[in-house]
């Protein structure tokens, strides 16, 4: 497939003059706090100095929401070459398989390190418990606190790095934007409601700053996942890869008028059924692994089934099941549903597919290394070839630490080559002042509006004349909101945020076929022989790498 070349009309979101912001020197700065952020932070050497920089609290990260668990070989009925298999398989023909089998070689080893450094997993019999998810051949999804996994590592994790001396955390601060010089990543320049913004000089960087579902009006990601670390690393001049794999999850809940929640893979592992709204056990119809098809097929299913029953969702089915296995299994999904007046051993559960998980993101090699110099990502920003066109379930967790690993250590060992400098590159942000100001803006009605059209034209299903639609409109939208100037964080998220669905929408044209999560009802058929990976650079990056 050709390369796509796309040009952001602004290489920085803001105007600065380096004599007039404050700047601070680092060793390695790391952006997000997310699984691979903090992994990465801890693999660095004592002996340099570490920023960390979250837009949010230290404890709020996508990873912290994970409910399902982390994949990995424990059990001696299992092995590696499945896990393998099984992850080659949901990708749909874009996994890269040496990846696949270094990291689902590594995963043994990867829990057992999270266990000693605190996290409780569930257990059984005295060993680390076990479950089934959609897509695995085989038990092998450890989980803690029943479904609250992403929270227990997390708290682990995040107590090891507040003791970590080396470290400086850096919360409710956003990066505006990467620092470049003669092509290669120089550091951030980032904002804090407290402080405004602050040049932070580093030798190498770090990005983990996660997904993009925000920009789908039904997602279960929080608030801060604003698709800002693929915006920052594409107005720097790094190259993406197949942006247009955003992978929906098929089962969240619900409630209108209400925020929306992930309901755990895990809860169809354990043996939920999805029905209609006529009681029709419907999966069977559309995959002989009926509720434990893959994440593409699933959404796909219900989606479709929606559409034949007329009706706004359909509904998990637990009443079949144990009430005191689904009670213990999952506190934290049945509290969200008595919030809503429901009982999952009693009701039936409504819900329908949501943005999940970004597949796409910045291209890395097996160590975390990007295209462009001095800059490293890890986890949900990034396309490592682990996933392919279709992550298969609880691979994420995995995904990032086995790259925030690889990344910290890269940075770590060429930041320790590299003297100190302490010395700034001579970067200036200008551009002609027009009389347009912000203050005209609804910027919840224009991230409203972006949601919306992502999610009927960019969604689970696409077709040429939806995705020509919505890049028109996208394009109209982004003439007049990149003409000014932010001083938020909203704009600054809805300026990243337009640019990145106009790179999702450029990629789902190229790709004139349907390959995993990625469907096209004009192209329904996959391209015969191995897939194809869609690049997207900035055809003026070098202008990016010198300005």
């Amino acid at each position: 497939m050709p390369e796509i070349h796309y040009s952001p009309r602004r290489r920085h979101l803001v105007r600065f003059d380096p004599k007039r912001i404050p700047h601070m020197f680092a060793d390695v700065l790391v952006l997000g706090a997310g699984i691979a952020g903090i992994r990465a932070a801890l693999e660095l050497d004592p002996r340099l100095r570490v920023v960390i920089v979250t837009k949010d609290k230290l404890d709020l990260s996508s990873s912290a929401w994970a409910q399902g668990g982390i994949a990995g070989v424990l059990d001696p009925s299992d092995n590696v070459e499945n896990h393998a298999v099984d992850t080659i398989n949901a990708g749909a023909g874009l996994c890269n398989e040496d990846v696949v089998r270094q990291v689902v070689q590594a995963a043994p080893e990867l829990i057992r390190e999270l266990a000693a450094f605190g996290a409780q997993f569930d257990t059984r019999n005295g060993e680390i418990a076990l479950t089934m998810e959609g897509g695995h051949s085989h038990p092998r999804v450890a989980h803690a606190l029943g479904d609250a996994t992403g929270k227990e590592i997390m708290r682990a994790l995040i107590d090891t790095v507040r003791g970590a001396r080396w470290t400086e955390i850096w919360e409710e601060t956003f990066t505006i934007d990467l620092l470049t010089h003669e092509g290669s990543c120089r550091g951030a320049l980032v904002w804090n409601p407290d402080h405004g913004k602050t040049f932070v000089w580093a030798k190498q960087t770090i990005l983990c700053t996660g997904g993009a579902g925000r920009l789908f009006r039904e997602t279960t990601n929080p608030d801060i996942a604003t698709a800002d670390g693929h915006a920052i690393a594409y107005r720097a001049g790094a190259e993406l890869r197949d942006m247009e794999m955003m992978q929906f999850h098929p089962t969240v809940l619900y409630i209108a008028g209400s925020s929306r929640h992930l309901i755990s893979e895990a809860v169809r592992g354990e043996g939920a059924y999805l029905v209609d709204s006529q009681g029709h056990r419907f999966m069977p119809d559309y995959d002989e692994r009926a509720e434990l098809a893959p994440r593409d097929i699933v959404a796909r299913a219900i989606t479709a089934q929606m559409e034949k029953t007329r009706h706004t969702c359909v509904y998990l089915d637990l009443r079949h099941m144990p009430p005191e296995l689904v009670t213990k299994r999952f506190p934290h999904i049945g509290q969200v549903c008595r919030e809503f007046g429901l009982d999952m051993t009693q009701d039936l559960i409504p819900v329908r597919p949501g943005a999940h998980y970004m597949i796409g993101g910045l291209n890395v090699d097996m160590n975390g290394q990007t295209t462009l110099p001095g800059l490293w990502a890890a986890g949900e920003v990034t396309s490592s070839g682990l996933h392919g066109a279709n992550r298969l379930a609880s691979n994420s967790l995995l995904e990032g630490l086995f790259y925030g690993i690889g990344a910290g250590r890269g940075a770590s060992a060429a930041a320790l080559e590299m003297p100190d400098n302490f010395c700034i590159a001579p970067l200036v942000s200008d551009w002609p002042r027009t009389s347009q100001d912000d203050d005209g803006l609804n910027l919840v009605d224009l991230r409203n509006s972006l949601s919306s059209i992502m999610w009927r034209n960019v969604g689970i299903r696409r077709d040429a004349e939806g995705l020509r639609s919505a890049a028109a409109q996208v394009d109209f939208w982004d003439r007049y909101v990149s003409q000014r100037e932010f001083t938020t964080v909203e704009g600054w998220e809805l300026q990243n945020m337009l640019l990145v669905a106009r790179l999702m929408i450029e990629s789902a044209l190229v790709r004139e076929e349907s390959r995993g999560v990625h469907y096209r009802s004009d192209f329904p058929q996959t391209n015969a022989g191995p897939g194809e990976h869609v690049s997207i650079v900035w055809s003026d990056a070098a202008k990016a790498s010198t300005d």
